[in-house]
C-alpha cells in the first residue's frame, strides 16, 4: 500500500521531464535556425585577425547581410569597405553545404559554392562566375597595396573550378582568371599604366599544384610571371619594366614593387 504513491509521483513526475527535455531542444534548435548574423560576423574577423570584416550586418547567420570591410589588422589604418552590401546565403548539412554570395556593388548574380567536409579532405566547388571589384579596395589590406593606392577595376571570372586540401596540400581542378583593367597608382603620374592577367590554372586530375601565370594585356608597365601554389604557400617569380619613353614616369613604382636590376625589377614571392 505504501508503494502506490511513490508509482502515482513518478508517472506524473515523468511528463513533466519530457516536457522540460523537449522546450530545452527547442530552444537550442531555435538558436541554431535564428542566430544573430553578428555571431557571423565575430568569427570571420577573429578568423582573419580582422582583416575581414562584415559591418553593420543584418539577418541571421543563415541568411543576412553586411558592409564587407578590408584592413591590415587590428589597429591598423586606412579600412576599405566595400559600397553597398554583401548578401548570403548558407544551406547547411551534414557533409555537404551550400552557400550563395551577392555583392550589391559587383556582382549580376550571386556566386554558388558547394562545400564538401570529410575525415581527412575538404573540398569546395564553385558555379561558373564573373564580377567586378573596385581595385581601390586592395589598399585597406595594408603593405604593399597601401603603398601602390592602386585605381582601376578588378574582374573575375572562374570556370570549372574546384579546390581540395588534403593533408595540408592544396589541388586544384579549373581556372580562376583575374583581369586588373586600367590600372593605376599615386606612384606614378601615368594613368592608366596598363591592364593585366593573372592566372591560377589546375589539372584535369586536380593532382598537380596549381600554376600562376601573370601577363600584360596592353599598356607602358609591362608585367609577367610564373610561379605555384605549394601547400599554403604561393612561389612566384616575375618582372615589371617600362615601355621606351615612360622609364621616368614609372621609375618610382618600379623601385617599389620589386628589386630593381638595370631597367627592370625583379618580382618575387614565396
Amino acid at each position: 500500500m505504501k508503494r502506490t504513491p511513490l508509482r502515482t509521483a513518478a508517472s506524473s513526475a515523468s511528463p513533466w521531464g519530457w516536457a522540460l527535455s523537449g522546450a530545452l531542444l527547442g530552444a537550442l534548435l531555435a538558436s541554431a535556425i535564428w542566430a544573430p548574423s553578428r555571431w557571423l560576423s565575430e568569427s570571420l574577423r577573429q578568423g582573419t585577425r580582422q582583416q575581414v570584416q562584415l559591418d553593420s550586418p543584418r539577418g541571421t547567420v543563415w541568411q543576412g547581410s553586411a558592409q564587407l570591410t578590408l584592413s591590415a589588422g587590428a589597429g591598423s589604418r586606412g579600412a576599405q569597405t566595400l559600397p553597398g552590401r554583401l548578401h548570403w546565403r548558407i544551406q547547411p548539412g551534414l557533409t555537404t553545404w551550400k552557400l550563395e554570395l551577392l555583392a550589391d556593388c559587383c556582382m549580376d548574380q550571386a556566386a554558388q559554392a558547394t562545400v564538401r567536409l570529410g575525415w581527412a579532405t575538404q573540398q569546395i566547388q564553385l558555379e561558373d562566375h564573373q564580377s567586378r571589384w573596385p581595385a581601390a579596395l586592395l589598399s585597406g589590406l595594408g603593405a604593399p597595396w597601401n603603398t601602390l593606392q592602386a585605381e582601376g577595376q578588378l574582374q573575375l571570372r572562374t570556370e570549372s573550378l574546384q579546390l581540395q586540401w588534403a593533408d595540408g596540400r592544396l589541388q586544384m581542378q579549373g581556372l580562376a582568371e583575374l583581369d586588373a583593367q586600367r590600372m593605376s597608382s599615386r606612384l606614378s603620374t601615368l594613368k592608366p599604366m596598363g591592364s593585366y592577367r593573372v592566372q591560377v590554372r589546375g589539372t584535369p586530375q586536380g593532382s598537380a599544384t596549381p600554376q600562376v601565370l601573370l601577363s600584360t594585356l596592353h599598356g607602358p608597365l609591362q608585367l609577367q610571371g610564373q610561379g605555384q601554389w605549394v601547400g599554403q604557400r604561393l612561389h612566384f617569380s616575375g618582372e615589371a619594366s617600362a615601355d621606351a619613353g615612360t622609364e621616368t614616369a614609372l621609375s618610382n613604382l618600379l623601385n617599389i614593387i620589386g628589386r630593381r636590376q638595370g631597367t627592370r625589377s625583379l618580382l618575387t614571392l614565396g
